[in-house]
């Protein structure tokens, strides 16, 4: 049987139970952090600067696709946690940059040692055959995020 938006219940299912799945493993490899206090907006804007190196807040918005008076909000929380730092921009003085600092970086790299701590063994409890669909579905998973 065909639903009205021409899905199939097989469709319908999936999509159901796919979009649960990702959310449930997304929530608790979130959770593996070295501080909890931070929230995911933080992480993401503190690795974002890791990963790409110091930019502007209107870069640094656009990357994470908030508005920029909610990055400044985050940002701010940043400093303040001695995460990143402001300073000149080479170019214009008037801008300014944002970069990690020595601390942001080792939360990052912490981060991801828990993360990664907490998913490998579980993957390594797979059989070979289930890793190989792991690696075919982290592709999909891929094309699909960015469509």
């Amino acid at each position: 049987m065909t639903e009205p938006t021409g899905r199939t219940d097989l469709q319908a299912s999936l999509s159901t139970d796919f979009r649960i799945a990702v959310n449930r493993l997304s929530r608790t490899l979130r959770a593996q952090k070295a501080d909890t206090t931070v929230s995911d907006a933080m992480f993401s804007a503190l690795a974002r600067l890791h990963r790409d190196g110091p930019m502007t807040l209107a870069d640094l918005s656009r990357g994470d696709g908030v508005t920029p008076p909610s990055m400044t909000k985050t940002v701010a929380a940043l400093v303040t946690r001695g995460l990143v730092s402001k300073g000149g921009h080479g170019d214009d003085r008037r801008k300014v940059l944002i970069g990690a600092t020595p601390a942001g970086i080792d939360f990052v790299l912490e981060t991801r040692r828990r993360r990664d701590g907490w998913l490998s063994p579980k993957l390594a409890a797979l059989t070979p055959a289930e890793r190989r669909v792991l690696v075919d579905a982290t592709e999909i998973m891929r094309r699909l995020a960015h469509q």
